[in-house]
Parts: C-alpha cells; sequence; structure tokens
C-alpha cells in the first residue's frame, strides 16, 4: 500500500530550461550551444549536482571546458536562478497529496549553488514533509544509496513509498531498492499513472 508520494524536482515540479535562460541573458544561438556543452549538457553538470567541489572550482572547472566563452559561462552561472520557474500545479498537488493523508518527500540531483539561488522556486518545500538533495550527501540518483538515505532518514519503507522523476533510469533505480516507481511526462499522465497505483488526489 503506498503511503508516500516522493518526487523529483526538475521537470516536475519546477520547470528547467537552461537554454531559454540564456536567449534571455541575450546569448545568440551558437553560444546558447556553446555554454550548454560546456555547463548543463557536460558530464560535469553532474559532478556540481554532487557537489563535492566548491562553487568557484565547479565554475573553474566549467570554464575550463570552453575557455573562449568564460564571459558567457561567468554570466549563466550567476544567474542560475533562470532556469528554474515553478509550475503553477505544484503547490496544489502538493497539498492535495497531504490532504488525502499521504507522506510527500523531495528527492532531487541537484547542486548546492542552484539551490542557494533558486529558492523562490523551491518555495513548495514547506509543503512536503522533507527533503533530500544530492548536494547534502554527495550522492546522486540512481545510486541506490540515495533512495535508501531518504527512507532511512525519514524513516520510510520503500514498499509503501512511489516516486515520480522525468528521468526513466532514476525510475528504474527507486524500483531497484523496492519502490514503485513512474517516469513523469505531464502532470495530467501522472495523475492516472499514481491512480492506477491506487493513489487518488
Amino acid at each position: 500500500m503506498i503511503k508516500n508520494i516522493v518526487l523529483d524536482i526538475g521537470k516536475v515540479l519546477i520547470e528547467w530550461d537552461p537554454e531559454a535562460a540564456m536567449r534571455k541573458l541575450g546569448f545568440d544561438e551558437l553560444t546558447v550551444a556553446e555554454v550548454a556543452s560546456a555547463t548543463t549538457k557536460s558530464p560535469d553538470w553532474l559532478v556540481s549536482d554532487r557537489s563535492v567541489l566548491s562553487p568557484e572550482d565547479m565554475l573553474a572547472k566549467f570554464i575550463s571546458n570552453n575557455p573562449a566563452y568564460e564571459k558567457e559561462i561567468r554570466t549563466f552561472w550567476e544567474n542560475i536562478h533562470l532556469p528554474a520557474e515553478q509550475y503553477a500545479y505544484t503547490r496544489p498537488w502538493l497539498k492535495a497529496m497531504k490532504a488525502k493523508g499521504y507522506g510527500v518527500y523531495i528527492l532531487s540531483n541537484y547542486a548546492y549553488w542552484t539551490y542557494l539561488h533558486t529558492q523562490e522556486a523551491l518555495s513548495f518545500l514547506e509543503d512536503a514533509d522533507g527533503a533530500l538533495f544530492s548536494f547534502e550527501d554527495h550522492l546522486l540518483k540512481p545510486e541506490p544509496e540515495i533512495y535508501l538515505t531518504l527512507c532511512e532518514r525519514f524513516g520510510l519503507k520503500p514498499e509503501e513509498c512511489i516516486f515520480l522523476d522525468d528521468h526513466q533510469e532514476n525510475a528504474d533505480g527507486a524500483k531497484a531498492v523496492g519502490m514503485e516507481a513512474i517516469c513523469f511526462t505531464t502532470y495530467d499522465e501522472a495523475m492516472k499513472l499514481l491512480n492506477d497505483y491506487g493513489v487518488e488526489l
């Protein structure tokens, strides 16, 4: 029986569109492609989510990926709040879960620097019963340890949890430790799939 709903953040509870943010900063399409390749589309972005390096060292790593675009990479880094915008359904959805008696938890790959600068988009955290961010324990989905750490920290049984994430591999990681899981595509589709698991909202 599902008692707890565990949610990813990016593309589930907030829009996360770095390239659109770069365009807002005035970057042309070539610059958008180059800066994205050096930052959000590079393997180093997951290093950032793990947050074993300081923000300063992380920025230096991104710049080293494409030194010709140092100025633009710095500008994007300093405006990391721009890609994050909370969906209109987010807080009503979490409140509906709570009203039905479900525990609501957050589990996200999320960098410390981004966390510090996206507090407005993360206002839904006050509606949750708990949250675990990758930067806190230097763990990443789909590593089993991050799901198990969430359960241990908040006294959850994996078999009583359902996890929603927009990446199939992260949903699969939750299933591997005994949770139910849904690969999130849209809010409407998620509502239908939750209903299939007996979660009525």
